[in-house]
Protein backbone atom coordinates (compact mmCIF):
# COMPACT_ATOMS: atom_id res chain seq x y z
CA UNK A 1 0.00 0.00 0.00
CA UNK A 2 1.22 3.47 -1.51
CA UNK A 3 0.43 6.64 1.09
CA UNK A 4 0.52 10.02 -0.43
CA UNK A 5 3.57 12.19 0.25
CA UNK A 6 1.29 14.23 2.28
CA UNK A 7 0.12 11.35 4.25
CA UNK A 8 3.65 10.52 5.36
CA UNK A 9 4.80 14.36 6.09
CA UNK A 10 1.74 14.29 8.27
CA UNK A 11 2.19 11.29 10.22
CA UNK A 12 5.61 12.13 11.14
CA UNK A 13 4.46 15.44 12.38
CA UNK A 14 2.45 13.48 14.51
CA UNK A 15 4.97 11.52 15.92
CA UNK A 16 7.43 14.53 16.54
CA UNK A 17 4.71 16.37 18.14
CA UNK A 18 4.08 13.09 20.39
CA UNK A 19 8.02 13.25 21.01
CA UNK A 20 7.31 16.74 21.52
CA UNK A 21 4.89 16.40 24.60
CA UNK A 22 6.84 13.71 26.01
CA UNK A 23 10.23 15.41 25.82
CA UNK A 24 8.63 18.77 27.01
CA UNK A 25 6.84 17.81 30.45
CA UNK A 26 10.08 16.16 31.27
CA UNK A 27 12.05 18.73 30.44
CA UNK A 28 9.24 21.38 31.99
CA UNK A 29 10.45 20.16 35.49
CA UNK A 30 12.30 23.48 37.55
CA UNK A 31 12.25 25.41 34.85
CA UNK A 32 9.40 28.04 33.98
CA UNK A 33 7.59 27.54 31.16
CA UNK A 34 8.07 30.70 29.50
CA UNK A 35 11.60 30.28 29.71
CA UNK A 36 11.81 26.62 28.33
CA UNK A 37 9.49 28.25 25.55
CA UNK A 38 12.17 30.07 24.59
CA UNK A 39 15.36 27.89 24.92
CA UNK A 40 13.37 25.25 22.68
CA UNK A 41 12.49 28.16 19.87
CA UNK A 42 16.24 29.33 20.00
CA UNK A 43 16.96 25.19 19.11
CA UNK A 44 14.26 25.26 16.53
CA UNK A 45 15.71 28.47 14.59
CA UNK A 46 19.10 27.26 14.49
CA UNK A 47 18.03 23.68 13.57
CA UNK A 48 15.91 25.36 10.46
CA UNK A 49 18.29 27.83 9.38
CA UNK A 50 21.01 24.63 9.35
CA UNK A 51 18.17 22.99 7.30
CA UNK A 52 17.26 25.69 4.85
CA UNK A 53 20.82 26.30 3.99
CA UNK A 54 22.65 22.98 3.66
CA UNK A 55 19.68 21.86 1.76
CA UNK A 56 20.13 24.85 -0.61
CA UNK A 57 17.08 26.20 -0.20
CA UNK A 58 18.30 29.89 1.14
CA UNK A 59 16.69 33.15 -0.57
CA UNK A 60 16.60 36.22 0.47
CA UNK A 61 13.56 37.11 2.49
CA UNK A 62 13.19 40.30 1.74
CA UNK A 63 11.79 39.63 -2.36
CA UNK A 64 8.95 37.75 -0.73
CA UNK A 65 5.43 39.73 -1.39
CA UNK A 66 4.34 42.00 1.33
CA UNK A 67 1.35 39.52 1.52
CA UNK A 68 3.34 36.41 2.16
CA UNK A 69 5.14 38.47 5.04
CA UNK A 70 1.87 39.25 6.63
CA UNK A 71 0.32 36.21 6.87
CA UNK A 72 4.01 34.19 7.86
CA UNK A 73 3.82 37.09 10.72
CA UNK A 74 0.55 36.03 12.06
CA UNK A 75 1.44 32.01 11.73
CA UNK A 76 4.26 32.97 13.77
CA UNK A 77 2.67 34.99 16.12
CA UNK A 78 0.01 31.96 16.32
CA UNK A 79 2.76 29.49 16.60
CA UNK A 80 4.43 31.37 19.43
CA UNK A 81 1.31 31.99 21.53
CA UNK A 82 0.45 27.70 20.80
CA UNK A 83 3.61 27.06 22.19
CA UNK A 84 3.25 29.47 25.21
CA UNK A 85 -0.23 28.21 25.65
CA UNK A 86 0.77 25.03 25.19
CA UNK A 87 4.02 24.64 27.53
CA UNK A 88 2.22 26.65 30.73
CA UNK A 89 -0.50 23.53 30.14
CA UNK A 90 2.00 20.86 30.40
CA UNK A 91 3.62 22.33 32.91
CA UNK A 92 0.78 21.77 35.57
CA UNK A 93 -1.47 18.98 33.52
CA UNK A 94 -1.01 16.11 32.86
CA UNK A 95 0.33 15.34 29.22
CA UNK A 96 -1.79 12.37 28.23
CA UNK A 97 -4.67 15.36 28.74
CA UNK A 98 -2.76 18.74 27.43
CA UNK A 99 -2.13 16.75 24.18
CA UNK A 100 -5.46 15.63 23.46
CA UNK A 101 -7.06 18.97 24.31
CA UNK A 102 -4.68 20.65 22.01
CA UNK A 103 -5.37 18.38 19.16
CA UNK A 104 -9.06 20.24 18.95
CA UNK A 105 -7.04 22.16 16.61
CA UNK A 106 -8.35 19.43 14.11
CA UNK A 107 -11.86 20.82 14.62
CA UNK A 108 -11.10 24.38 14.23
CA UNK A 109 -8.77 23.57 11.37
CA UNK A 110 -11.35 22.46 9.63
CA UNK A 111 -14.18 25.14 10.26
CA UNK A 112 -11.37 28.03 9.84
CA UNK A 113 -10.67 26.42 6.55
CA UNK A 114 -14.31 26.62 5.61
CA UNK A 115 -14.87 30.64 6.49
CA UNK A 116 -11.52 31.59 5.31
CA UNK A 117 -10.12 29.13 2.78
CA UNK A 118 -13.54 27.70 1.43
CA UNK A 119 -13.20 24.29 2.02
CA UNK A 120 -15.69 22.12 1.35
CA UNK A 121 -14.90 18.96 3.45
CA UNK A 122 -17.18 15.85 2.95
CA UNK A 123 -19.70 14.23 4.97
CA UNK A 124 -17.35 11.54 5.82
CA UNK A 125 -14.76 14.16 6.26
CA UNK A 126 -16.80 15.93 8.88
CA UNK A 127 -17.86 12.95 10.66
CA UNK A 128 -14.07 11.97 11.37
CA UNK A 129 -13.32 15.56 12.55
CA UNK A 130 -16.15 15.38 14.75
CA UNK A 131 -14.94 12.04 16.17
CA UNK A 132 -11.70 13.50 16.56
CA UNK A 133 -13.65 16.45 18.56
CA UNK A 134 -15.74 14.15 20.90
CA UNK A 135 -12.31 11.88 21.43
CA UNK A 136 -10.44 14.54 22.28
CA UNK A 137 -13.75 15.29 25.27
CA UNK A 138 -13.18 11.82 26.51
CA UNK A 139 -9.39 11.79 26.86
CA UNK A 140 -9.21 15.54 28.52
CA UNK A 141 -12.19 14.91 31.14
CA UNK A 142 -11.93 11.53 32.70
Amino acid sequence: MTFPTWFVWALLSAVFAACTAIFAKIGLEGVDSDLATLIRTVFILCILAAFVYFTGKWRNPLTLAPRTWLFLLLSGLATGASWVAYFRALKIGHASQVAPVDKLSVLLVAVFAVIFLHERPSLQEWFGILLVGAGVLVLAFK
